[in-house]
């Protein structure tokens, strides 16, 4: 039976931050996709009232 030694100058690279972002959110579970549709519903409104206040009046 033989026995794999590790290389030790391999080099060992950290996660992206893309792998530990997710690793986070599955983690965490509901509680970052309730944040996210929050955060959504904040950012979709605020779109929806500066459209309303800048809306061009026509004259009649």
């Amino acid at each position: 039976m033989t026995i794999k030694k590790e290389d030790p100058n391999k080099k060992i690279t950290s996660p992206s931050f893309i792998k530990l972002a997710m690793r986070n959110m599955v983690r965490k579970g509901s509680k970052s996709i309730s944040h996210f549709f929050i955060t959504f519903l904040i950012l979709f409104g605020l779109l929806i009232l500066l459209a309303t206040l800048s809306k061009p009046t026509m004259p009649l």
